[in-house]
């Protein structure tokens, strides 16, 4: 997958470098933006108790 990625990316492998690093950036943005506060009110995490 990194691969495809890295030969689809346009320029020299310093400018390669640099998109690469700005589209992971945004796949964290939008992780801890978008799908993370999504998903959290079904996580468990509150309800931790242990036995009966």
């Amino acid at each position: 997958m990194y691969g495809w990625i890295w030969r689809h990316l346009p320029g020299p492998t310093s400018v390669r470098v640099l998109e690469a690093l700005v589209l992971f950036l945004a796949v964290v943005a939008l992780l801890f933006f978008v799908v993370f506060p999504w998903i959290e009110p079904i996580l468990p995490f509150d309800r931790v108790q242990v036995g009966s």
